[in-house]
């Protein structure tokens, strides 16, 4: 006779259930948002989809958590969003959000995969991670359809495969001619390139709507990081004969009135901050020219910085909800 063993979450799986419940309640706030104002046929089924999809994420964990009698999150909701505020972005960047955080969900929902191992949590995110990959797949072809897909830079194919013959010269030391980019550093350089692109135009929009001083400061000095980081890899693009990467969507409206929370906002930008910590590091992890190297590891520390701020913020604001975490022992022992 098969016994089955009744396995409860594990650590992980908490982890990344309860991630998931925070990140699809904040996406669904924003896409409402986005469709409030879109007229567009060919969009406003992408975003329904989207908004679908978060909502039927969210379902699903909460009944996860209920079945375990474990606390669901508060995470976002129809507060955060005030869907009367007028647009705060022309109707194509819907899109632009769409694919951009559908590459992120891509790399992370394959990461949840390979690290749960209860059957129900598995097959969980193994159900996201084929529908973000339509809707990564959809939004690329509107993209290009409407022509605001950037292609990373094109290079003549080679005609034969080569062998490093010299180790200094693949690693370029500083006082010899570098080597040309290759097709992973290249590659690398590009999506951080539009990453931080991405996160310009989410940073302009939001600093015009913030009216908290701090938080306004606190905005600035996060576009100030994405402009810095796209003119150091744009720089070196052009060093190499290579065209630097320009924004072809800038699309921020005028609009001044919020239609975020200021919570929604600090944690839609601290999670697109560690993010870039991930990203810069597999960047870092794959370049092996020196140069790369040192700009990657100068960028680190100051990206670790702002993600820190931001939490300052938003722990001083109670706006911080705390993942769960291991019992206090000392305190449970009263040492």
């Amino acid at each position: 006779m098969n016994v089955i063993h009744k396995v409860g979450l594990s650590s992980t799986e908490i982890a990344w259930l309860w991630t998931t419940y925070m990140n699809d309640s904040m996406s669904i706030c924003i896409s409402k948002h986005l469709l409030q104002h879109s007229d567009r046929k060919d969009v406003n089924p992408l975003l329904e989809k989207t908004i679908a999809l978060s909502e039927k994420h969210i379902a699903e964990i909460s009944s996860i958590f209920a079945k375990e009698n474990f606390p669901i999150p508060k995470g976002f909701t129809d507060h955060d969003v005030n869907l009367s505020a007028p647009a705060l972005f022309f109707d194509l960047f819907s899109i632009s959000y769409i694919y951009g955080m559908s590459r992120i969900g891509l790399v992370t929902y394959a990461k949840m995969i390979s690290n749960v191992a209860r059957a129900d949590v598995r097959q969980f995110f193994s159900r996201c991670l084929e529908s973000v990959n339509e809707l990564y797949n959809t939004s690329i072809e509107l993209m290009l359809e409407k022509g605001i897909y950037d292609r990373p830079p094109m290079i003549p194919y080679p005609d034969h495969i080569e062998f490093a013959q010299k180790k200094e010269m693949f690693l370029s030391k500083w006082l010899e001619k570098r080597r040309p980019l290759n097709v992973i550093e290249l590659s690398e350089m590009f999506f951080n390139i539009e990453r931080n692109y991405f996160g310009l135009i989410l940073l302009t929009a939001f600093i015009q709507i913030t009216k908290d001083e701090r938080i306004k400061r606190y905005l600035v000095k996060g576009k100030q990081l994405a402009q810095k980081q796209i003119e150091v890899l744009n720089r070196i693009l052009i060093q190499e004969d290579l065209l630097g990467s320009i924004m072809t969507n800038t699309e921020v409206s005028s609009s001044t009135i919020s239609p975020f929370s200021d919570k929604l906002i600090m944690f839609l930008i601290t999670t697109l901050s560690s993010q870039g910590i991930t990203f810069i590091g597999h960047a870092l992890s794959t370049s092996s020219r020196v140069d790369l190297v040192a700009e990657y590891s100068k960028l680190i520390p100051e990206i670790l910085q702002f993600s820190k701020d931001g939490m300052d913020i938003m722990i001083d604001m109670e706006w911080l909800e705390e993942p769960p975490h291991a019992p206090n022992r000392d305190e449970l022992a009263r040492i």
